[in-house]
C-alpha cells in the first residue's frame, strides 16, 4: 500500500499548521480542540519547518514546569523533519517512524506539505493490507 492510499482513506486529511512565533500554550490549546497529536510548523501552511507533538509539550512541561507553557513554538519543535511521498510504501514509512521513534510524519512533495500521516495511520492500512492478502490466500486454498 502507498502513502498516497492512507492519505485518500482519511475523513479529513487537511494539515492542521501552526506558526513558529505561537505560543506552547496556543499549541497545546489547538492540539487540544482539535484532538490531534501534532502539528506542522508552517508560516504559508505549504511549507514545513518543523513539528511540534503532544509529547513534546509534556516532556519540556515534565522537565521544566508550567512556565514552557509561554515559550514559542521555534523553541520546543523539532526542525530536522523526516518526511515522506505519496508514493512511498507502508512499509517503509512504518520502519522508519519505528526506528525513529515517533508517530506522526509529514508528507511532502516538491518541497510542499501535502499531508500529515500518523503512526496509526499506517498501522491500520498494513492490517487491512495484510487481512486482504490472508482472504486472497484462504481464496486459493479453499478454491473460491
Amino acid at each position: 500500500m502507498l502513502v498516497s492510499q492512507i492519505l485518500k482513506s482519511k475523513a479529513d486529511f487537511a494539515v492542521v499548521t501552526i506558526a513558529s512565533g505561537a505560543t506552547i500554550a496556543e499549541a497545546a490549546a489547538l492540539l487540544s480542540e482539535r484532538r490531534i497529536g501534532a502539528l506542522i510548523v508552517s508560516k504559508d501552511g505549504k511549507s514545513a519547518e518543523g513539528i511540534l507533538s503532544e509529547r513534546d509539550i509534556v516532556r519540556e512541561i515534565g522537565k521544566r514546569g508550567p512556565a514552557v507553557l509561554g515559550e514559542k513554538v521555534a523553541a520546543l519543535m523539532t526542525k530536522k523533519l523526516i518526511s515522506c511521498a505519496r508514493g512511498d510504501k507502508t512499509d517503509a514509512v512504518l520502519q522508519m517512524m519505528t526506528d525513529g521513534r515517533f508517530r506522526h510524519m509529514p508528507v511532502i512533495e516538491a518541497g510542499e506539505l501535502v499531508g500529515l500521516i500518523s503512526i496509526g495511520d499506517v498501522v491500520k492500512a498494513r492490517l487491512m493490507e495484510l487481512s486482504a492478502e490472508k482472504d486472497a490466500l484462504e481464496g486459493m486454498i479453499k478454491g473460491f
